[in-house]
């Protein structure tokens, strides 16, 4: 059984972290541990047809962002990492100064601090020179760094299949399969 935590923060892009949420649950032997952000919330009332409670629905365990007592706060509990998908430029700066105000930032801090695989996927254009310091520190401190960036070798004609794409590249940093990517080959 892999445990995974996925986080959803508030920039632009809700969307990213609802279709890895649909990946994830699709796949035997994972376990999701869900952390929304207030950003995030507002962002899918605004941005997505999803309703909030379909997408708690496909994680296992769905945490309330202020719990700084929930399981995935601490490093005592086992986890195989933790994506978040998107990663506002807010969440961005305080994972880098490990600012643990919320429990989003303070279970991908407890992810990094124990050696554990985190995935952030920054959703901002265009980057100010801030964003940019924030992501090379997150770089420089064992954090992976996957902005969404369209790709056109895989021949994806709609949003639906760049979006595949990135949730593929996501899944890819977990050593797991998603059957609507398409790597490339040569």
């Amino acid at each position: 059984m892999k445990r995974i935590i996925v986080g959803i923060s508030g920039a632009s892009g809700v969307e990213l972290g609802h279709r890895v949420l649909e990946a994830l649950h699709a796949l035997p032997g994972i376990e999701t541990h869900l952390v929304i952000s207030e950003g995030a919330r507002d962002i899918f009332r605004r941005e997505s047809d999803a309703d909030i409670a379909d997408v708690e629905a496909l994680a296992d365990h769905v945490y309330d962002n202020h719990d700084m007592g929930a399981a995935i706060s601490s490093g005592s509990y086992m986890t195989d990492g933790m994506l978040v998908a998107p990663c506002s430029m807010k969440s961005l700066a305080a994972i880098a100064c490990a600012f643990d105000d919320d429990l989003l930032v303070r279970a991908a801090d407890v992810c990094r601090k124990e050696g554990r695989k985190v995935v952030l996927v920054p959703r901002e254009c265009p980057l100010s020179p801030a964003h940019l310091r924030n992501m090379l520190q997150v770089a420089e401190d064992g954090y992976t760094v996957l902005p969404p960036v369209l790709s056109f070798y895989n021949g994806a004609k709609t949003t639906d299949e760049q979006v595949d794409h990135i949730v593929g590249k996501i899944l890819m940093q977990f050593g797991l399969p998603y059957d609507k990517f398409h790597p490339w080959e040569g």
